[in-house]
């Protein structure tokens, strides 16, 4: 990770970084205090293969944006959502904080891969730009970020405790094989898990280990695991590789529990997987299908994007621009960070929303849900 006390020789105005040619006049800031739209940057995957989940975290912002701004805004000025496509993945993801930054955002609100989150948190903590995650869960991201970052998600150490937990004494799984892809995110959930079913010690983690993302054949990697006969597969990967997982077990004809981590919520997984997902389990942050409170949320999300439903970190993301929101209507926008630290609890439709000392978010919960009649719900044993 890049050190956060390695000092930009100049901190806002970068003419070119990695081949990005930015004009002088772009780097004046404008989203501040100084009159004109209140900037929010938004940092997401628009290309690549999480595209999909940047879309509907970029929407999540522009439903929260929209009810903001027909509300008359903050004290009178509108909020604008300024996106940049960071593709998942640490180059562009630098190269996208930059850019926000130099655009004059004042805040910035997103991010999906923990691995482009990682780079992209100190480009807009030297610039004392508050980032706000939604998705991006490694415990890196809070504990390095000298509490200039923030979550409405969760962190993988929890959502770890939380799935060790609910395979062993809900699954009731003796052993147990955990499957990873390396990326910053997955491998920590994976670790997560691993040492908090060890430390029960009611059950064994009879594999850990790797597969390599992007390929169309898993095949052998779940022969192996089959080998070993655990009773539940935990992957802690992201979407697209969970479809094919769940199709090549089927495939295959094995027959152990298959769960996944929250990134593997996204409704992509489902159309790969076809009718191999029923009774694939996940853990994850409350999704806003499960979520009462974010009834009017969802109704709003799908008039406003053709009738499309909201991704599973939609809601963190609306939840996210309306504490933002929040903090400037009541301190300004020149010390944000100060005033998003000192901000009463909030109440999100993902819940009660306040933050520690290290910015992550001091209270909310993991769930299981499962896939009944191709569409994620709650699990209920």
């Amino acid at each position: 990770m890049a050190s956060w006390s390695r000092r930009m020789l100049v901190a806002h105005c970068v003419v070119a970084l990695s081949g990005l040619a930015v004009s002088i006049s772009a780097c004046k800031k404008s989203g501040g205090d100084e009159g004109g739209p209140i900037k929010i940057g938004v940092p997401v995957p628009l290309s690549g293969d999480s595209a999909s989940a940047g879309q509907d975290i970029l929407a999540g912002a522009k439903v929260a944006a929209a009810e903001i701004n027909e509300a008359g805004g903050i004290k009178g000025r509108k909020i604008e959502i300024v996106e940049a496509d960071d593709a998942c993945t640490p180059q562009q993801s630098a190269q996208a904080a930059q850019k926000l930054v130099n655009s004059g955002v004042v805040a910035a609100a997103g991010g999906y891969c923990s691995g482009a989150a990682v780079p992209a948190a100190p480009i807009f903590g030297r610039a004392n730009v508050p980032f706000v995650l939604d998705a991006s869960t490694n415990p890196v991201l809070t504990d390095d970020g000298q509490g200039k970052v923030f979550r409405t998600c969760g962190r993988d150490d929890r959502q770890g405790e939380f799935a060790a937990k609910f395979i062993v004494d809900t699954l009731h799984a003796k052993r147990v094989a955990i499957l990873h892809d390396n990326t910053t995110y997955a491998k920590g959930l994976a670790e997560a898990a691993a040492a908090s079913i060890k430390k029960n010690g009611q059950a064994e983690v009879a594999y850990l280990d790797a597969l390599t993302s992007g390929q169309s054949d898993y095949t052998p990697v779940l022969t192996k695991i089959a080998g070993l006969k655990p009773d539940v597969l935990y992957f802690t990967g992201y979407f697209a590789e969970a479809g094919l997982l769940l199709k090549q077990r089927k495939q295959l004809g094995l027959t152990f529990q298959m769960v996944g981590g929250d990134a593997t919520t996204d409704a992509s997984a489902l159309r790969t997987a076809g009718d191999t997902a029923e009774g694939f389990i996940a853990t994850t942050a409350p999704l806003p299908t499960t979520l009462p409170s974010a009834a009017d949320f969802v109704r709003r999300y799908k008039a406003m994007n053709n009738g499309g439903e909201p991704g599973p970190f939609s809601a963190y993301e609306y939840d996210a621009i309306k504490v933002l929101a929040k903090a400037i209507d009541k301190g300004g926008t020149t010390d944000l960070i100060k005033t998003l630290h000192g901000l009463e609890e909030q109440q999100g439709i993902t819940g009660s929303i306040a933050f520690d000392d290290k910015g992550d978010r001091k209270t909310l919960n993991f769930i299981a849900v499962t896939v009944q009649g191709g569409k994620y719900t709650a699990y209920k044993p």
